[in-house]
């Protein structure tokens, strides 16, 4: 049994969530966690809302409330749609609290007192109009590098190389289009290039395991040779102060949005330890060696979490080229692996909430299953490569592989075994066709498991559906519906009985990938209560009121996983009862595809 932290990306608080969002950071991840706990490893899963920065004020703005109502309404929003997903955090968060604060303060303290945070004279963006700071992602213009137009003052999403502001060719706000001055500001810059060596060595190891999707490593490797300073404050009145003697008290310096976020890793894991009344708890994944960790986000954070967030990471252990002595959390885990999926479109163009080309979580769980939407991004997802939603194909692979694979083999075999003995029935002598199911249906524990520990979601569920697959041709070679002789009642229910062992055994082969359905399937055979464990809100109080940030009362997301079923065959009861099924998933009509078209075309 391993130890193994499930790090999930912080969505941001600016809006609620689109399905490019989870596909990329939710539903990877929840696959990922609940097969390693049923496996047997003891897992912490943890994320939250990402509720600092300039883009907040924004929107804030432009809606008329301040950044907390803001935050508040949204943090809200994603966090039922979460629930509804079925993603299961030990603890969900938001980065507006005093533990977080705390948390974030010290890592900084310790990252300066060992020599890696340095002050610098730089050039920050302002709005003429406004007065207000731009952050980098807000200004937009030429890349100097490789001379794609719509390059970000932070990053090139085309060549993915870091950028500053004034690095930009014809820098433009995207907030207004008006040209940004740049004036003289003080602050604190993360000092690379004495952690470069350190981050090398420690990439270079991740490489040589063999276990990093390879568009990630190439890419952070590439990004160390030409490391420079970056800088982790900003002139910004919406953020974390500054815990330096000088800085505190100036209220428009706060953290750097991106340095405060990733260290929400360890803050939530704290937090989450906190509540469970075992304050020190949490070090069981972040100081020993031996534990696992993995971070899941979509590839335009891959920067921050394969170079920046390691670095935060030796600075604060002391590992770089200035030496140092790590703070009171002791030397702290770097990533085991960086699990970043590619891009999702939908119907051949980029999310675009703003010209109304999206689909919002919420608004997709309303309309269709919570499972439907998790299998497509399963089968379909921008795994090790983009991919692109389009309704026409969500509504075959529902009806073609959901309905007419799945719910047709459970339909079938518990309205035949309701039909014929309204219960799971004891199995005569077996022949080699049936010993040929079940040991196929057992073979898939090794083979999706292993794709699934190496988070090869839509190899996976393809292993899976294979398997199912199977047990529909079992039945179709063995026709049991044909059985209505009464000599034939002792292979009849022979038949049955291993149809019913190999639909149990393949609702845990699927149950990561459709956790909703797999609780359905359980009760069909006659099982009671829980099969998979399910999230839940709970509103809890602030444990840290005086830290600054603000809040008294929020909801987390959180559950009990210690009833996570093992990855393994378990004999189904002989005498279970089985009752006439109703249908696990529902058929989509066609005129579906035509109506959400005309959704998009109407937005």
């Amino acid at each position: 049994m391993s130890r193994v932290l499930s790090a999930v990306a912080w969505p941001y608080a600016n809006g609620p969530r689109h399905i490019g969002h989870v596909a990329g950071f939710g539903v990877p991840s929840d696959v990922f966690s609940r097969y390693m706990r049923m496996a047997g490893h003891d897992v912490l899963m943890v994320s939250g809302t990402d509720e600092h920065g300039t883009p907040i004020l924004v929107a804030a703005d432009s809606e008329g409330v301040s950044a907390r109502e803001l935050a508040d309404k949204n943090n809200a929003i994603i966090v039922n749609d979460l629930v509804d997903l079925g993603l299961s955090y030990d603890l969900f968060t938001r980065t507006t609290t005093g533990n977080h604060y705390g948390v974030v303060q010290e890592l900084f303290r310790g990252v300066h007192q060992n020599g890696y945070m340095v002050e610098q004279t730089t050039f920050g963006a302002i709005s003429p109009s406004t007065g207000r700071t731009l952050p980098d992602r807000y200004i937009e213009g030429t890349c100097p590098i490789c001379g794609y137009g719509e390059a970000r003052g932070d990053q090139c999403d085309n060549c993915g190389n870091q950028l500053d502001p004034t690095d930009l060719i014809n820098p433009r706000s995207r907030i207004n289009g008006e040209t940004p001055e740049f004036v003289e500001t003080q602050h604190f810059f993360l000092d690379l290039p004495a952690l470069a060596e350190a981050l090398q060595t420690y990439l270079q190891g991740r490489e040589a395991s063999g276990t990093w999707r390879p568009n990630v490593i190439k890419f952070s490797l590439n990004l160390i040779e030409d490391l420079k300073p970056r800088a982790m404050t900003r002139d910004i009145d919406w953020g974390i102060p500054v815990p330096v003697e000088g800085w505190t008290e100036q209220t428009n310096k706060r953290l750097y949005v991106w340095f405060d976020a990733v260290i929400g890793y360890l803050s939530a894991s704290i937090e989450w330890a906190r509540r469970q009344g075992q304050p020190d708890r949490w070090r069981e994944w972040w100081n020993d060696p031996e534990a696992l960790s993995y971070y899941f986000m979509g590839k335009d954070n891959i920067v921050f979490h394969s170079v920046i967030w390691p670095a935060e990471l030796l600075a604060y252990n002391g590992q770089g080229a200035a030496g140092g002595e790590p703070g009171e959390y002791g030397v702290l885990n770097l990533p085991t692996e960086v699990v970043s999926s590619e891009y999702m479109t939908m119907e051949s163009k980029q999310f675009s909430t703003s010209r109304g080309h999206v689909i919002l979580v919420g608004d997709m769980l309303a309309r269709y299953s919570a499972d439907a939407l998790r299998y497509y991004i399963c089968a379909a997802g921008p795994e090790t490569s983009d991919a692109d939603f389009t309704w026409a194909d969500f509504v075959l692979r529902n009806n073609s592989e959901l309905v007419a694979g799945w719910g047709n083999l459970v339909n079938r075999t518990a309205t035949m075994l309701a039909k014929n003995f309204g219960a799971i029935p004891e199995a005569g002598p077996l022949e080699p066709v049936d010993e040929a199911v079940l040991a196929t249906v057992r073979a898939g524990f090794d083979t999706v498991g292993d794709l699934l520990g190496r988070q090869r979601l839509r190899q996976g569920i393809a292993e899976a559906m294979r398997v199912v697959g199977e047990v529909n041709k079992y039945l179709t070679v063995t026709e049991p519906y044909k059985m209505k002789d009464e000599s034939q009642r002792e292979r009849l229910a022979t038949v049955l009985h291993v149809a019913a062992q190999c639909v149990s055994d393949c609702n845990t082969l699927l149950a990561p990938f459709l956790p909703h359905a797999s609780n359905q399937v359980h009760r069909v055979l006659g099982g009671e209560g829980e099969f998979m464990p399910m999230p839940r809100i709970e509103t809890v109080e602030e444990l840290d009121p005086d830290n600054g940030a603000g809040l008294d009362f929020y909801p987390v997301i959180t559950g009990d996983y210690s009833g996570t079923p093992r990855w393994e065959s378990r004999p189904v009861t002989v005498g279970a009862s089985v009752e006439k099924p109703t249908p696990i998933f529902t058929k989509l009509d066609p005129s579906v595809v035509d109506e959400e078209l005309a959704r998009l075309g109407g937005a």
